[in-house]
């Protein structure tokens, strides 16, 4: 490979991963909490509730996210909301990946052991007490290994986003790619996701190593 090529690209790649990894956080942050209330409103008692946040999830969980990225960028404006290419992308994968960690967030509750629930109420928790002190702590520790895995998918989501023209960092290669008529923009792109997937699963691997071990002191 020419170093020198390789040289002049960086700095194009470089701006696109920071784009990627821009839009990686971003999802986090606010896919995290928000997939929590619809998680407890999936198993709510309220009808209306459950139905809500059953359906929310199910509309987000079964449709592709390259439909909901250009229904939000090109359909939305059809009724006044006009986006703008990132904000779009941010909203799409925000409310996306919500749904995808409500439903992580779902299964972790209903794994806690009901006798739990029956034992909280018996020293006069509130149910609100109960998911909050006893019930959330407790699910934190089994929903590590599916979020993990969520989070490394994200990496790699956020490649869609060049459909829609945002410069992360797919398309900082293929805009490099196109011009040069040279594919080296492709590879360093590919080495660049692996690098940034490895240093998740690493992640990952310490957090559940961490989470295990305090299992194992407080049995």
């Amino acid at each position: 490979m020419d170093i020198t090529y390789i040289q002049t690209l960086m700095p194009t790649l470089w701006a696109g991963t920071l784009q990627t990894i821009k839009l990686f956080v971003l999802t986090l942050l606010f896919s995290l909490p928000l997939g929590l209330p619809f998680a407890i409103g999936s198993i709510s008692r309220v009808w209306p509730i459950k139905i809500l946040s059953k359906t929310y999830v199910w509309i987000f969980r079964g449709t592709p996210l390259m439909l909901q990225l250009f229904f939000i960028y090109f359909g939305l404006p059809a009724f006044g909301i006009k986006l703008d290419r990132e904000t779009a992308a941010i909203v799409t994968f925000v409310l996306n990946y919500a749904a995808y960690f409500a439903e992580i967030y779902r299964a972790g509750i209903q794994s806690i052991d009901k006798g739990q629930h029956e034992a909280a109420k018996t020293l006069g928790f509130t149910p609100w007490q109960t998911m909050r002190i006893i019930i959330i702590p407790q699910t934190i520790k089994r929903i590590i290994p599916p979020i993990s895995n969520e989070a490394i998918t994200l990496v790699k989501d956020t490649a869609l986003v060049t459909a829609i023209g945002v410069a992360e960092l797919l398309k900082a290669a293929k805009d490099a790619v196109n011009r040069d008529v040279n594919i080296t923009a492709y590879f360093l792109a590919a080495v660049i996701y692996l690098a940034l997937t490895f240093l998740l699963t690493m992640l990952s691997q310490k957090l559940e190593q961490r989470y295990s071990r305090h299992e194992k002191q407080e049995v």
